[in-house]
């Protein structure tokens, strides 16, 4: 599921006041490994890094990473509309609802057809309350839930109500079904996977996520995280980035 795109070309930055980073995301970097990236690239500028919306690290795709003062709107960035491709895989069940943990149980998918998956689809448009996986950032106690689940530890989960705008089979090749979603802040696509496999009475997992577009903000806009982290050092050799004070470094 590769994304045409265009690198952005910019002659300089000016972190200080602040900038919106677009990232695409590689496979099995989490979203700190970005903005650590990013901010080793910036030193000795002393400037604060942060990510609008955390990617999980099996997920690729759009993640928005900002610096200075433009850190001030994180919150605001989150709070927009996502959108994601992937893959659901049926026919079994994983305890993480993703390829982190390796299937746990199994099902008979022979009978399934595609007005069965299609029918299921559309119960998930609109306001929805889902369950957070166990394997997952939320914090319960202090402590992230995934923290708890490597210990063996069973925990009370509660739901929220999230929002499907879109929801759509882009291919259906069991036991494998492609999709594209657009969801409100806050959404689980490993829940979607979850919830969505026990609708047709089957297992499901996510196999495969790509967030392609966040707000008005797309992937096919975002760089390489190499290629920027580069970018940015090169311009530091050329004195084109902005210190602290305002001057050139």
């Amino acid at each position: 599921m590769e994304d045409e795109k265009e690198k952005p070309i910019f002659p300089r930055f000016d972190f200080t006041a602040g900038e919106v980073l677009l990232i695409d995301k590689p496979y099995k970097w989490t979203s700190f490994d970005v903005v650590g990236k990013i901010r080793n690239a910036l030193k000795p500028l002393k400037l604060k890094v942060g990510h609008a919306g955390t990617l999980d690290p099996l997920a690729t795709g759009l993640l928005i990473v900002c610096t200075g003062k433009r850190t001030k709107t994180i919150d605001e960035l989150q709070a927009q509309e996502k959108e994601y491709i992937g893959t659901f895989t049926l026919g079994a069940t994983t305890p993480s609802y993703d390829l982190e943990t390796i299937p746990d149980s199994f099902f008979d998918i022979t009978n399934l057809t595609e007005q069965d998956l299609l029918r299921a689809s559309l119960t998930f448009v609109g306001a929805i309350e889902q369950y957070p996986p166990v394997h997952s950032a939320v914090k319960m106690q202090g402590e992230r839930l995934y923290e708890k689940a490597r210990r063996g530890e069973s925990v009370e989960l509660k739901p929220r109500r999230v929002t499907i705008y879109e929801f759509e089979l882009t291919r259906i090749a069991l036991p494998e079904v492609n999709f594209r979603v657009v969801c409100s802040k806050g959404t689980y696509i490993r829940s979607l996977a979850h919830d969505f496999g026990k609708a047709v009475g089957a297992g499901a997992y996510l196999s495969e996520l790509r967030r392609t577009r966040s707000g008005n903000f797309h992937v096919r806009d975002a760089w390489n995280v190499l290629e920027l982290s580069d970018h940015i050092r090169s311009l530091k050799e050329q004195g084109l980035l902005i210190n602290d004070e305002g001057e050139h470094s």
